[in-house]
């Protein structure tokens, strides 16, 4: 076994855990309305303890429903909650893994529509940043009861079945809140002094010790460094890890930031792997008790170093754990290849949940559907033709080939990945290319035979002869109906992207989308002078805010930005543009780059419906979206056909 020490049994307080990987806490919606874990949730759950996960800390569980950060939080407020609980812990014992429930009420980082309740209450009367609702004030008394309210899910808690709790004192909730001068401004006995910040977790931690006893674990998660003006850095919380170990804890989970600092929450792609490691191995220092890291925490080569070299005792695998469910058994038995991998794109999880939608993942859409889909054998076997080598049709060939079929995939580049490729090269993106290789993997590993540099048309499909034909052949630029458009100085955001053609040193984006955006990023690294013209009025539409959060800044500070600017017309070096009702021509660029939107080539779905009666048209070939929605489709197409 190459990373043996991943595998290493350890105990938490009376608990002893299988291995050091963890599933952290992270929201799914994958509860019900009424907030109860029901199959869905239960199924999500128990495919990662199968998958060999030690130890799986069910995410944020309200404890009173203006507690809830999502909307189909899951709740242990009231007893009716404990069966679904039950049948979670039932499930994840029958694989071998211990559950940990996390106890959690979001404080003013929530929303009356998101909770359902009629306000929005806090430690003091002041707004997250973020989220902009201004919360109530609790009151002292009210205080003690919001403490004998956690304790009483954690009764509940271990009632169905828990091995832990893990209290939630981190991301800038209501016991972070209560901790932080950054967000309680009381003089009671519960504001002020170190001490008294302190006394809402650690009454938290004598009641359920009250209550279950020295023997049932508690973990306490916190944000080492909260990454916020006046908010808590780590000498603080180092401080406060041994007074929560005194208070009777029996693991730390340290993680970093609050809603207003959200990159630090769950980190795009630029953000370093392991970024909060050393957060943890300063905390460790300070308590004798086990200490858990994550974030971005995929490569098991980095997890095993972690934990060989000392520096923690756990490892939480978080969007990992999410893409690929059996990432543990995988990793013991030398899979390397079929680790389905997380490229930090946050579409599936982040986005999805902060929609209200139930949590999946843009590299595998299966995550959240285990209830739903799952990868069986075909009733009979076809020949199928798979045409376009990006995402949707990577996808849609390995699980058509895995289920049986007979499958070939042709594109007409010499290298597969299509607008993915192309994704992993503005600056930090380079992870998009772990995607293109995984899928490419799982294409060999079942046998997919792939063609590229081949171009596909109507006899082409006719000499080959398929039963059936995936069109997935992706988008093309989209090139509007405007004046000079078709100059051919101009240049193309994909092919600067790409190395295929270099920009000038004063150059003019038109189009601020997701890909003139990363395009100006890009060109900004390399010192050109850039000037970005957008009608609407915003750039970096269909990025996520996640990623915006860092990407914006260097964005803003690097180039010239006009939006609600319309361009009426192109010029040799530059633009005639309509501003506020006024005309403006740019003009003096060395360089035009044209990012003004994708549109669908289908092109060949009509001859392909002339060559063969089953003709399915995937991917942006069908409506230009991004990857989650390409690889969700191909998925569900591939399950069926």
């Amino acid at each position: 076994m190459k990373y043996k020490s991943l595998f290493e049994p350890i105990r938490i307080g009376g608990m002893e855990v299988r291995n050091r990987l963890v599933v952290p806490p992270m929201g799914t919606n994958l509860a019900n309305d009424a907030s109860v874990a029901e199959d869905r949730m239960i199924k999500y759950y128990e495919e990662r303890a199968k998958g060999g996960f030690g130890l799986i800390i069910i995410e944020v569980t309200a404890v009173e429903p203006a507690g809830k950060a999502i909307v189909r939080e899951p709740g242990l407020w009231c007893d009716s909650h404990i069966e679904g609980y039950a049948k979670l812990a039932d499930a994840i014992h029958a694989h071998g893994g211990k559950m940990a429930v996390q106890i959690h009420h979001a404080g003013r980082q929530t929303a009356t529509a998101i909770s359902g309740a009629e306000e929005v209450v806090a430690p003091s009367a002041i707004p997250c940043p973020f989220l902009q609702v201004m919360p109530r004030e609790l009151t002292t008394e009210e205080t003690y009861e919001m403490i004998q309210k956690f304790v009483d899910s954690a009764v509940r808690a271990k009632k169905a079945g828990a091995d832990a709790v893990e209290i939630h004192g981190a991301h800038g909730y209501l016991v972070a809140q209560y901790m932080s001068s950054y967000s309680n401004r009381r003089v009671d006995e519960f504001g002020g002094s170190f001490d008294n910040r302190m006394r809402f977790p650690r009454l938290i931690v004598e009641g359920i010790r009250r209550e279950l006893g020295s023997a049932f674990p508690i973990l306490f998660r916190i944000s080492a460094d909260e990454k916020a003006v006046g908010g808590r850095t780590t000498p603080e919380t180092r401080a406060i890890a041994r007074a929560m170990e005194c208070a009777g804890v029996d693991a730390i989970h340290v993680t970093s930031g609050v809603y207003k600092s959200i990159p630090w929450i769950i980190a795009p792609p630029e953000v370093a792997a392991g970024y909060m490691t050393d957060f943890a191995e300063d905390v460790k220092r300070s308590v004798s008790v086990p200490v858990i890291t994550v974030g971005k925490v995929s490569e098991p080569a980095y997890a095993n170093e972690l934990i060989a070299s000392g520096r923690v005792d756990m490892v939480a695998v978080g969007r990992q754990s999410i893409t690929d469910a059996h990432f543990p058994n995988k990793v013991y038995v030398g899979d390397m290849e079929e680790i389905a991998p997380c490229i930090s794109c946050n579409q599936g999880c982040l986005e999805e949940i902060f929609s209200g939608r139930c949590c999946t993942c843009a590299v595998n859409p299966m995550a959240g559907r285990e209830f739903e889909w799952a990868i069986e054998p075909a009733k009979k076997s076809k020949r199928i033709m798979v045409v376009g080598g990006g995402p949707a049709g990577l996808q849609a060939a390995w699980i058509m080939a895995k289920r049986g079929h007979d499958v070939a995939l042709f594109e007409k580049e010499a290298v597969l990945g299509g607008q993915a490729l192309v994704a992993a090269y503005p600056p930090g993106k380079g992870s998009f290319t772990k995607m293109i290789r995984y899928y490419t993997d799982m294409c060999d590993a079942y046998g997919v035979e792939i063609f590229t540099e081949t171009e596909v048309n109507e006899e082409v499909i006719k000499q080959f002869g398929p039963d059936s034909v995936v069109v997935a052949t992706g988008g093309v630029a989209a090139m509007p109906k405007i004046k000079g458009i078709d100059n051919k100085g101009f240049l193309a955001a994909n092919d600067v992207l790409t190395g295929k053609a270099v920009a000038g040193p004063k150059v003019l984006i038109a189009g601020g989308g997701m890909v003139g955006t990363e395009t100006a990023d890009y060109l900004i690294d390399y010192g050109r002078d850039v000037t970005i013209v957008e009608m609407t009025g915003a750039i970096a539409a269909g990025i996520p805010a996640s990623v915006q959060a860092l990407l914006m800044p260097r964005v803003m500070a690097g180039a010239t930005i006009m939006v609600d600017a319309k361009i009426t017309e192109f010029v040799a070096d530059g633009a005639k543009v309509e501003v506020a009702g006024e005309k403006v021509e740019l003009s003096g660029y060395d360089s035009v780059v044209l990012a003004m939107g994708t549109v669908s080539n289908d092109e060949l779905a009509a001859a392909a419906k002339t060559a063969c009666k089953d003709v399915h048209v995937i991917g942006d070939a069908a409506e230009v979206s991004k990857i989650l929605a390409a690889t969700t489709a191909a998925t569900e197409l591939a399950l069926k056909i």
